[in-house]
């Protein structure tokens, strides 16, 4: 990251529609995985039936917090590294490739995680690496956002990608419940599949994989991977040589440009703000505002259907205004979304200003990934967003502990909403700081 980004130079990249949609499904996939593996069904289903009559004092969520923080720890230690092999462009599909078809078949895997406590060890394992895999595949595929955009149409690519995204999370989720999961009885869904050992739950994991691998093979195929040098042999690097090149980039960059250091930072804070939101926006619907446990997942869904379109208007936008006015003006506008909701009452209350918040995570997502990319100098990308990942991981306590702590001093769980504001809000100051490249028209 030693040269400097989106320097005035015309851009000899056009951008390609078909490879722009090949990428973009990959996003369709992997959030719709994201969704059911590891937010929304496999937890549930390890922790409330897996785990239901584990013999021991410790709760299954807390097992499945371990889990996840070991998951979270393994990120930041790789997602560096994997910046460092992906900043070679002809790696990077390599490397998608690789992480994307092991997160499928780990996921396949979790079929065979039955309703029986002796399967929860096992299962926390798949959820552990599945969602490492998956994450450590962002690096090469927002690495690849260069290769598809120009500086004028990033950010409306990037919208796009996660409008998809936002998409495939609603459509599986709709499907699943429709088809594998929705009733009681003997039998779920539309299908009628048994739900004794958790059979429904395991085809719901079984199509997901295949829903993933599906929606990945035409990025694989569709996106150039570039020419491999011819000194290629020579240029292999170890895990401990990648740290210390990455030490020497960081270093570089510092000397450089010290902004790009600053937004690593601010963007880490203000992204697990935006994380918070929808980690415990549905808690706060059940338990503060009275939204019923069975309308709750109708509002996730409008939720992603909003936050997608958020973040398709958001991309146009970033073309027009620029990234940092998109994050900015976005972050303002949650701030004051989530403090009026912390004001009012009932349930329509809750719908509006929650789906307020949600139109605006969408393009400070998308805009945020722009941003990074047209700080990182050309051929950097892959460094870049590795160190964009694992500065996410690094402060992704801010938000839960922030929310815990306000919420335990005012004795009310509509305090957390509190917590989350000063932490959106703290994001929000640190990128007025953060001084951004003049981008070229």
């Amino acid at each position: 990251m030693s040269e400097p980004p989106d320097s005035g130079r015309p851009s000899t990249r056009a951008t390609n529609r078909r490879q722009v949609l090949a990428w973009a499904l990959w996003d369709c996939g992997s959030t719709g995985l994201n969704a059911i593996a590891v937010t929304f069904v496999f937890n549930i289903y390890l922790t409330d039936t897996v785990a239901d009559d584990l013999p021991s004092d410790t709760s299954p969520s807390v097992w499945l917090g371990v889990a996840l923080f070991v998951a979270g720890l393994a990120i930041a230690v790789f997602a560096p590294v994997t910046g460092i092999w992906v900043d070679a462009e002809w790696r990077r599909r390599r490397m998608l490739a690789a992480l994307t078809g092991v997160s499928v078949l780990l996921t396949a895997s979790m079929y065979l995680i039955r309703d029986d406590y002796r399967y929860f060890v096992a299962g926390l394992i798949l959820l552990a690496v599945t969602s490492a895999c998956t994450e450590l595949a962002t690096v090469p595929y927002n690495a690849m956002l260069r290769q598809l955009s120009t500086p004028q149409t990033s950010g409306r690519v990037s919208g796009f990608g996660w409008g998809m995204g936002y998409l495939g999370t609603v459509v599986l989720l709709l499907l699943i419940y429709a088809g594998f999961t929705s009733g009681d009885g003997d039998t779920r869904g539309l299908l009628d599949i048994p739900a004794a050992e958790g059979q429904n739950v395991r085809a719901a994991l079984l199509l997901t994989a295949v829903w993933f691998g599906l929606f990945a093979v035409p990025v694989l195929v569709a996106v150039p991977s570039g020419a491999r040098p011819p000194d290629a042999g020579l240029q292999r690097i170890g895990f401990i040589g990648a740290y210390r090149k990455l030490w020497s980039e960081v270093l570089g960059e510092w000397r450089r440009d010290r902004h790009v250091v600053y937004y690593l930072l601010a963007s880490a804070v203000f992204r697990d703000g935006l994380a918070g939101i929808f980690t415990f926006g549905a808690l706060l619907g059940v338990s503060v505002y009275g939204v019923s446990g069975a309308d709750i997942l109708l509002f996730g869904v409008a939720a992603n259907v909003v936050a997608g379109i958020g973040a398709v208007l958001g991309g146009f936008l970033d073309d027009r205004l620029g990234s940092k006015a998109v994050i900015v003006g976005s972050l303002a506008a949650m701030v004051v979304a989530g403090t009026t909701l912390m004001t009012l009452s009932g349930v329509l209350a809750f719908w509006i200003c929650g789906l307020l918040l949600c139109l605006f995570i969408g393009p400070s997502q998308s805009s945020a990934r722009t941003l990074m990319l047209h700080l990182s100098a050309e051929g950097k990308e892959g460094i870049a967003f590795g160190l964009y990942t694992t500065t996410g991981r690094a402060v992704s306590f801010l938000a839960p502990s922030l929310f815990a702590a306000f919420v335990y001093a005012f004795g009310t769980d509509r305090a957390g909403m509190a917590g989350l504001c000063v932490v959106l809000f703290a994001g929000l100051l640190a990128m007025l700081a953060v001084r951004v490249p003049h981008r070229p028209n």
